[in-house]
């Protein structure tokens, strides 16, 4: 939006810009949101090309090929596909904000609440500052204030899943788990990703396992190896050897929601997770907000009218995101499957909903969406 001419104030509600240390994929259409954005070449130096993706039988290990994310992804959609640091993916956004306008984010900024007044929004802060703009976008998160304020909707639920996160030193693991990869194992009640970040110097471990019951004070809490090694009992001894081999484990809660119907209400809509927090079970969290931000700073850009430009960005992403959402959701009966159990049902239920076919038709309306050309 700086970049379109539009004034921008960013209200943090954090002490200082910190992200826990994890990794993130972004698909070719995140990296094409990246790039119109001006931040893709920078955060390709960072980040690593993953050459292709597996699936791996929990117990056993057998593998099949998903697809190739090498130079042939990059000839298909335009763009690689990236594994990227989730600090080194803030750091490249603020930095672009800042030589933009290096006073437009401000940290220990909560939000309390906000009216319109006058053809403008009054957000109000709970420092007891209160802001004045034309337009409020809200991209506060799952649990958005913004969104509470606007569509008074049903709060967070936990769906009964979880994710052990860890970063580890490459070197730290046998050279057979080096490969630049993203691999997931698929198991009964619970499935494991790893792949490798920072131009291979660390490796992402992100471990989704099936718990009815969040018991924890937070979110988001420490975990212990013992844990994570007993929700893993049976699986390959692969699995075991990244759990040992990380220096620290966290556990976190999912959260989700219902789907809206609408994003925006007068001068104020909602962005990102605000608006449709997601499983990440297709891997587009992070790039449906890459999206929602591009689409949103073209439809201000061609309307000029705040009402009308946030109502036109509703129109172009809420049937797009909600089906984003839907697809993850619907993923988790294939990465956590019963079947899994015995060889023989494994691997007709994988070479059925892990094949090429079945692959691309779930992927490939995500990876051509252009966020540029995208219709307004």
């Amino acid at each position: 939006m700086l970049q379109r001419g539009f004034d921008v104030e960013i209200f943090e509600q954090a002490s200082e810009l910190t992200e826990v240390g994890a990794g993130i994929q972004i698909s070719p259409n995140g990296n094409r949101a990246l790039d119109s954005i001006g931040a893709f070449e920078t955060l390709k130096q960072l980040s690593c090309k993953a050459e292709r993706k597996e699936v791996r039988l929990w117990n056993s290990g057998k593998t099949w090929k998903l697809f190739d994310l090498g130079p042939a992804g990059v000839a298909r959609y335009g763009y690689p596909y990236l594994t990227v640091y989730r600090p080194d993916l803030l750091t490249v956004c603020a930095d672009a904000v800042r030589r933009l306008k290096p006073e437009a984010i401000h940290l220990n900024a909560r939000i309390a609440g906000f009216e319109e007044k006058n053809g403008q929004i009054v957000l109000s802060l709970e420092n007891g500052q209160k802001v004045t703009g034309d337009g409020l976008i809200g991209c506060d998160g799952v649990n958005s204030v913004v969104r509470r304020l606007t569509a008074a909707d049903e709060p967070s639920q936990y769906p009964g899943l979880m994710i052990w996160r860890g970063v580890i030193p490459l070197d730290s693991v046998p050279t057979h788990m080096r490969e630049s990869m993203a691999v997931n194992w698929i198991g009964p009640n619970g499935h494991v990703v790893h792949y490798p970040l920072r131009e291979g110097e660390i490796l992402n471990l992100a471990a989704t396992i099936e718990r009815p019951v969040w018991d924890e004070d937070a979110w988001s809490v420490e975990g212990r190896k013992a844990q994570c090694h007993e929700d893993y009992a049976g699986w390959h001894d692969d699995v075991h050897t990244l759990i040992e081999a990380a220096p620290r484990l966290l556990k976190w809660a999912y959260l989700t929601r219902k789907p809206l119907t609408r994003y925006s209400n007068g001068r104020a809509t909602l962005l990102g997770d605000a608006c449709h927090p997601t499983l990440p079970f297709l891997a587009q969290g992070a790039v449906m907000a890459l999206e929602d931000g591009v689409v949103l700073a073209r439809c201000l850009e061609k309307y000029g009218d705040v009402e009308i430009a946030f109502a036109k960005y509703e129109k172009a992403r809420l049937v797009r995101d909600n089906a984003m959402v839907a697809g993850a959701t619907d993923m988790t009966s294939r990465f956590h499957n019963q079947d899994y159990r015995d060889p023989e049902k494994a691997d007709a239920f994988i070479d059925r909903e892990w094949s090429a076919e079945a692959v691309e038709q779930r992927y490939e309306w995500l990876f051509t969406y252009n966020c540029d050309t995208a219709e307004i």
